[in-house]
């Protein structure tokens, strides 16, 4: 299993660097990372074959088979196009929960990731139980970036796809949070591509439907108020028998006004009222 083994200083500890056969490692079942660029793969694995491995990967012991990839699953996976049996690597001891976060801590400081694998592997870590706070302090982000980008994860499943095969940026995605239904979000997403629109240009069609949008809530809302003043009137009218006047202003504050022509009206009014 181990053809060499050498050291590296890892903060005050020395750890022992083991050259591990590649079928022996299987690949991280916490990786965020979904999509590696097969181009990319293969200039790494070039320049593998030019240089070798100049850092190891770390891994874990397997209780399964082996050892499991915790950080360096492109030189992985461009070690084996590469036609390379072995490669060097740093062996540790972590629990799931720490396998699963130092993974995605290693791919978000690195920032690889698309914006959906991101937004995803920010969400595991608060499932794993950090606050947005804790994660951005671990990050160096701002917590209100930390939010944002976990908020995507609330768009339609064709954005989402949208923004994993990157034809949506993180940019566009945010701004289309702001739409309140997700038909009016899909439209929009579809026109960006077709129109090749900016993050910008979005921002400020987002903001114009909104205002649209407000003011037909607005003259709704205000012609359902009148409706009820009037329909509320005429019920008056039947319960008192009297010439009943409701007046209003623009906040729909107001007064009742009840006419009578008689003191025999008003007495009856009065013992209308004291029922």
């Amino acid at each position: 299993m181990k053809k060499r083994s050498t050291s590296v200083l890892n903060g005050s500890m020395t750890e022992k660097i083991s050259n591990l056969k590649l079928t022996e490692i299987v690949r991280n079942p916490y990786q965020p990372r979904l999509i590696f660029d097969e181009e990319k793969l293969r200039e790494l694995a070039d320049s593998i074959l030019e240089n070798g491995i100049l850092q190891p990967i770390i891994v874990r012991p397997s209780a399964l088979t082996g050892y499991e990839l915790l950080a360096g699953e492109r030189r992985f996976l461009a070690s084996q196009k590469a036609g390379l049996t072995e490669i060097p690597a740093v062996i540790r001891d972590y629990s799931d929960k720490e396998m699963m976060t130092l993974s995605i801590l290693e791919n978000l400081q690195r920032e690889n990731l698309n914006p959906l694998e991101e937004a995803k592997s920010l969400k595991h870590l608060t499932n794993s139980g950090l606050t947005h706070a804790e994660i951005a302090k671990i990050l160096g982000k701002s917590r209100s970036y930390v939010t944002n980008n976990i908020r995507i994860l609330k768009l339609p499943q064709e954005i989402l796809y949208l923004i994993e095969t990157e034809k949506l940026s993180l940019g566009h995605a945010r701004a289309l949070l702001a739409l309140e239904t997700e038909i009016s979000q899909i439209e929009l997403a579809r026109e960006i591509i077709k129109k090749n629109l900016s993050v910008r240009a979005v921002e400020k069609r987002v903001t114009a439907d909104k205002k649209s949008e407000t003011a037909v809530s607005s003259h709704i809302s205000k012609n359902n108020q009148l409706l009820y003043v009037e329909e509320t009137e005429e019920k008056l009218k039947q319960i008192l028998g009297n010439v009943v006047k409701i007046s209003t202003n623009s906040q729909f504050s107001g007064k009742i006004s009840l006419s009578f022509n008689t003191l025999d009206e008003l007495e009856g009014l009065i013992s209308r009222l004291k029922k």
